[in-house]
């Protein structure tokens, strides 16, 4: 691939300087943990986060939603290094507590795919500058299997369906082995049924390779199926923090998902029953 194709994928995929760097393609991921302490973001007089504490452990899977205009995606972008805080610290800690510079990806609701390159080709780009040809083309092959898209190697983008370029998103993001992986809503283009297979997907590789993964979503039934815990924010704070308790797989229509399915909406509206 061209380094001119390279820098044309940065400007549209708009990856932040750390999820730039060479990673290992192969082996489980180096889950990062993830530090917030009071952070704030202000865009001029408008506070869109407002003393937000957080911590998520290495290889956790935490959703946070909210009304739209809450901040959950202005906090996904703080967390991807693609916008500063306005005050408040960030940190990613090693399996050892000590500060690290996390291999970060992030997949967003469009797959941003370059339309001029093969479904392998547009995997390799998430390996970065550097890597053997003949390993990044192994490594595309091997996590393209993992995504159900073994046999796709070839095709260009414009022959699959949506929720196939969407796995070939999800599968440049993994290539790398991230240790922390964003999902900026990235179901929310599909329809029901293909959503809930990526449901799936996702639950999969997130199991298989051991990230810390962070999902912004307005569904609320996709959080508690994918999440260990799930963040409501309203207003910039931290309205509740819920764990799920339930084993996996997850079942839709299971009672108990239903019960915290209506304390989540009762959060996100306000209600004496979200707490």
């Amino acid at each position: 691939m061209t380094s001119i194709a390279h820098e044309r994928f940065h400007a549209v995929a708009e990856e932040p300087a750390y999820a730039r760097e060479k990673a290992p393609a192969a082996g489980r991921s180096a889950a990062a943990a993830i530090s917030l302490t009071g952070l704030e973001k202000s865009f001029g007089a408008n506070r869109v986060l407002r003393g937000i504490n957080l911590h998520i452990p290495g290889g956790q899977f935490v959703a946070v939603i909210g009304k739209s205009g809450c901040g959950k995606s202005t906090l996904l972008r703080i967390l991807m290094g693609l916008d500063e805080p306005s005050a408040g610290e960030l940190h990613f800690e090693d399996a050892d507590g000590a500060q690290a510079s996390p291999n970060a990806r992030i997949v967003f609701q469009e797959p941003r795919l370059l339309p001029w390159l093969s479904v392998a080709d547009n995997v390799v780009v998430g390996l970065g500058d550097g890597v053997d040809s003949r390993a990044a083309a192994k490594a595309a092959d091997a996590v393209l299997a993992e995504v159900q898209l073994g046999e796709k190697t070839g095709e260009w983008p414009a022959r699959l369906s949506g929720g196939q370029r969407q796995r070939v998103a999800l599968a440049r993001a993994l290539v790398s082995r991230p240790g922390v992986l964003a999902l900026d809503e990235p179901l929310g283009a599909l329809d029901a049924l293909t959503r809930i297979s990526m449901q799936e997907l996702i639950n999969r590789v997130w199991r298989e390779l051991g990230f810390t993964a962070v999902l912004v979503t307005h569904d609320v039934s996709e959080a508690v199926h994918l999440a260990d815990r799930v963040i409501v924010l309203d207003e910039g704070r931290i309205a509740l923090d819920l764990p799920i308790p339930y084993p996996r797989p997850r079942r839709h229509g299971h009672p108990g998902l239903a019960e915290l399915e209506g304390r989540l909406l009762a959060a996100i509206l306000g209600t004496d029953g979200g707490h």
